[in-house]
């Protein structure tokens, strides 16, 4: 059984913050260990994860797409980081289906999904190819076996196969044998890529690594953000000009401007800025200004973010899901290690009441990953429960207390 509602999620009434707080960060400790024992259950007889529904049990599908894999490995290394006992095994099971099923043994690189009969989408995704950079990162940072061949190996295939060094950021997709797929060019890839290549230089002290992040930051903060209002455009021709007409797959490319991501970045750039050594290069302010934008647009008067948003910064898709609202929390988190701002604060007690009235499951664990008109759990684009990536760094970045390096267990 995990909290009753509400319960120890932290003092109503508490002045000062919430990060500091032992209360708030007991119960943010025990969150992220009733995520880990729930999601644990992903790892049944077959190899590889499951999709699990709302009550913990593998759904029917044996459909295994990379970025879950990879999001298990990284989000158990992190539960190894505080302790988890039974990390890892789900660790060594990520790393060696990966290793046997995800990679590409004629062509490399690795295949975006898999089922029991074999590749069922052939693909090789940058947004894919990123997680397992992250996967590898954090699997070394914890003394995986297997972590350095496996981040050498997909270091050299997202620089041979995806980095456009004019541009300085990643393409975005090709077929099998490498061959052009499509001339799409986006920001989710690029911004998984910058939380990927942050992790490798924590994993390896490798400065490449942090200044290719540092790249594709300076395209989207500092030059698209500040271009759009501070409304990050998603979609993009292959020469890097905003398709304003892009719509594709609704979960991962969806139309207009999805306001989560902002939350993402802005929390990714002080990241960035703290391993940089904190230059004066306006990085928090830039990133402050891309928080408070998606927080102003998106933050409905029912309460929870809607998904997408027009160019204007008016709602698109009203849909509510978990993982905008985690994002905010990371996000607000990292604006009060770095500011300690009382409004940041109030922003942060709202996120985390929100989460803890609508989307966290207190009698079983794990979150709803959507929500309806009534604030009660829903079917929407995503099926079961999606995996722990999300939810547990929203408990995993506040107790860390830092803007980098979450993968150190707390206090260290």
């Amino acid at each position: 059984m995990t909290d009753v509602q509400g319960e120890n999620l932290g003092p109503s009434d508490a002045q000062g913050f919430w990060i500091d707080d032992a209360r708030h960060r007991a119960w943010l400790g025990a969150q992220s260990e009733s995520q880990l024992r729930f999601f644990a259950a992903s790892a049944g007889d077959e190899p590889g994860f499951s999709l699990l529904d709302h009550g913990g049990e593998a759904l029917g599908s044996d459909v295994q797409e990379l970025h879950a894999t990879t999001r298990m490995i990284h989000a158990y290394s992190l539960g190894h980081a505080r302790g988890y006992q039974g990390a890892d095994r789900i660790i060594d099971r990520g790393m060696s289906y990966l290793a046997s099923h995800h990679k590409d043994p004629v062509h490399g690189g690795y295949f975006w999904a898999l089922s029991d009969k074999g590749v069922h989408d052939e693909r090789k995704l940058a947004y894919g190819h990123v997680f397992v950079l992250l996967a590898a990162s954090s699997a070394k940072i914890v003394g995986h076996p297997d972590a350095d061949a496996l981040l050498t190996d997909i270091a050299e295939v997202l620089d041979q196969r995806f980095w456009e060094e004019d541009a300085g950021l990643f393409s975005d997709e090709w077929n099998r044998d490498w061959t052009p797929f499509s001339t799409y060019r986006g920001m989710n890839a690029n911004m998984h890529g910058v939380e990927a290549l942050m992790a490798a230089y924590e994993a390896t002290g490798e400065a490449l690594f942090l200044d290719r992040a540092g790249r594709i930051l300076d395209f989207f903060v500092l030059q698209m953000a500040p271009q759009n209002a501070w409304r990050l455009p998603e979609h993009y021709t292959n020469d890097w000009q905003v398709d304003r007409v892009y719509a594709g797959n609704h979960m991962f490319r969806p139309a207009g401007t999805t306001p989560g991501h902002a939350f993402e970045l802005g929390r990714l750039a002080l990241q960035h800025w703290d391993l940089s050594g904190r230059p004066a290069n306006g990085a928090p302010q830039a990133a402050r200004n891309l928080i408070e934008r998606a927080l102003a647009d998106a933050w409905l008067p029912e309460g929870g973010l809607a998904y997408t948003l027009d160019f204007e910064g008016k709602v698109a898709d009203g849909s509510r899901f978990w993982w905008p609202v985690t994002e905010a929390i990371g996000a607000m988190a990292a604006l009060i290690v770095m500011d300690r701002n009382p409004v940041d604060e109030i922003w942060y007690r709202r996120l985390w009441a929100f989460a803890d009235a609508h989307f966290i499951d207190h009698a079983r664990g794990g979150w709803y990953p959507a929500i309806d008109d009534h604030g009660q759990p829903t079917s929407s684009i995503f099926t079961g429960k999606p995996d722990i990536y999300h939810s547990l760094q929203a408990c995993l970045l506040p107790l860390a207390g830092r803007l980098s390096r979450l993968a150190l267990a707390p206090g260290t």
